[in-house]
């Protein structure tokens, strides 16, 4: 990026992997913004379960990085059981979806929206879920959908925008060490999962911030349109 700083936005930056993002991005060269749903901490506040609420947040980053964004990193997103029997199956398929891929592409289209209107560079870097190739759990039809989507997503911008110099890239993790991961190896047997892992660990969230970070900075251009995979060899594709 020939700028002098490079300005960027990341959604989920609370905890875990949306964190680690922040704090890697932490140097002279990068302005950052970040969001979570209540705000705090000098995070802007956006809950994307409301309408609007992702484009008054692209509004509010591009007022407080000074009117230009050059980075969307899209990490927010919801893991939560959606049993098949449950009586509110549609109601939280929506949620979830809504949070994790409508919100996502809102801020994709207005992200591409503002870089050609700059006539300049941009990066987007999505960050889906290994679940996007592998499926997950009975209870996590729509997880692994709404990851589905977001590679797709990431893929079809790169296609599309690649000869304007707007590219995207999606980080697809295994389970991670953050707090959805860790409920959810407790609640399916941690040791019995971590046997699926031929690394024999989880991953960190400071490892997905460094990928996110090369994909925000200084991946080539070539690169557009990859997805990378960080998931201890439990999915080799």
């Amino acid at each position: 990026m020939s700028k002098t700083k490079t300005h960027i936005l990341v959604t989920g930056a609370s905890r875990g992997i949306g964190k680690a993002i922040i704090e890697s991005l932490d140097r002279e060269d990068v302005a950052v913004v970040g969001q979570s749903t209540t705000g705090g901490d000098g995070l802007l506040a956006a809950d994307f379960t409301r309408e609007g609420a992702a484009p008054l947040l692209w509004d509010q980053a591009l007022d407080r990085l000074g009117g230009r964004i050059d980075v969307l990193v899209n990490n927010a997103g919801l893991f939560e059981p959606n049993p098949i029997a449950a009586d509110d199956w549609l109601q939280s398929w929506n949620r979830t979806m809504t949070i994790n891929l409508t919100a996502s592409a809102v801020l994709c289209r207005l992200a591409v929206l503002h870089f050609q209107q700059r006539s300049d560079t941009g990066r987007i870097v999505n960050i889906a879920s290994r679940a996007a190739y592998r499926g997950d759990g009975p209870d996590y039809w729509h997880y692994a959908a709404s990851k589905g989507g977001m590679v797709a997503m990431t893929k079809s911008i790169a296609r599309a925008y690649a000869s304007e110099e707007i590219l995207a890239f999606a980080i697809c993790p295994g389970f991670t060490m953050t707090g959805m991961a860790e409920d959810y190896l407790a609640s399916r047997g941690g040791d019995k999962l971590l046997a699926d892992i031929p690394l024999g660990r989880v991953a960190q969230p400071e490892e997905i911030a460094s990928m996110a970070r090369y994909c925000a900075l200084d991946a080539p251009p070539s690169m557009t349109g990859a997805v990378l995979d960080a998931n201890g060899a439990s999915f080799v594709r």
